[in-house]
């Protein structure tokens, strides 16, 4: 007997905040919950590695079009380090390198933190995803490969203590996009003299997002299809930070052409709206609007 055909893949626009779960992948989480929608197109906005949970958004539809405003977007993390014990990965997936004893009270804690505040330039991972010569850096991690690895500029926005039990700390990170948090710790850990990993991670914000919002996994999973759809966020929801700007007819019009009409509004982007609703983004200058990114359908 032959097994049911599957129903087409269906066309769905909308964001969706996903609590994803620890020890799944972030593209993982991705396929589920593509295959609960049964959508056509949809890709999620900034890895979290598979020890992480959390915060995972997910654009379906025309609201991949505006996905890179959330991967742009600053990220926000609940990290617990332990201190006194480096490994491989810099995280508690990877073998030990070595373990140290830990000498450390809070108050040497706190202001060794305060030293990682502000832009600095971080060493990513060997074990990542960031690519050398077309190859992701993991693949030549595990054949203990050294390769060359160039520093980034990040920057941690605030970097707070929540919790100190010897030789753990509960931090609350809030960073750039393209932070590790697992070389933060590391590195934060060198810095007190004792190593240190990162034993678990909880991203709580993505931009204006924040995990309280989110939906998990699981719950997804039960709900009926009407009960998904009435989760998404709208197209809009990526660039509901931007400020707003309202077009007429006519100037939605010679966007769509290509064109350049009058704008009113002071220099800067924007996100805009035409008599039928979101548009897409639109920047002015020197008194003229033109478009960065519309809607395919608009």
């Amino acid at each position: 007997m032959s097994a049911p055909r599957r129903a087409p893949r269906r066309r769905i626009d909308g964001v969706l905040l996903l609590d994803k779960p620890a020890g799944l992948t972030s593209n993982g989480a991705l396929m589920r919950v593509k295959r609960l929608y049964n959508a056509e197109k949809a890709g999620h906005t900034g890895t979290l590695d598979p020890l992480a949970s959390g915060l995972l958004p997910i654009c379906f539809g025309s609201a991949t079009r505006f996905a890179q405003f959330l991967l742009d977007a600053s990220k926000r993390y609940v990290a617990t380090i332990r201190f006194g014990v480096a490994t491989t990965t810099q995280d508690a997936d990877g073998e030990v390198v070595h373990t140290r004893p830990v000498m450390l009270g809070r108050h040497a804690l706190v202001n060794a933190m305060a030293r990682f505040v502000g832009p600095q330039m971080q060493l990513p991972p060997a074990h990542s995803a960031l690519k050398f010569e077309g190859k992701p850096y993991y693949d030549y991690a595990r054949k203990g490969i050294e390769i060359p690895r160039t520093p980034r500029e990040v920057n941690v926005f605030a970097l707070r203590l929540l919790e100190w039990n010897s030789p753990d700390a509960i931090v609350d990170v809030e960073c750039s996009k393209g932070t590790y948090v697992r070389a933060l710790a590391a590195d934060l850990g060198e810095a007190l003299g004792c190593g240190a990993h990162l034993a678990g991670l909880r991203r709580t914000a993505s931009g204006a997002f924040e995990v309280a919002d989110a939906i998990a996994l699981e719950r997804l999973e039960a709900d009926d299809d009407d009960a998904r759809l009435a989760c998404l966020l709208p197209v809009d929801a990526p660039v509901a930070a931007m400020k707003r700007l309202d077009l007429d007819a006519a100037a939605v019009g010679a966007l769509l052409q290509g064109r350049r009409p009058p704008a009113s509004a002071p220099d800067g982007q924007y996100r805009a709206y035409g008599p039928a609703g979101f548009l897409g983004i639109v920047e002015a200058a020197t008194a003229q609007l033109r478009s960065i990114r519309l809607l395919p359908d608009s």
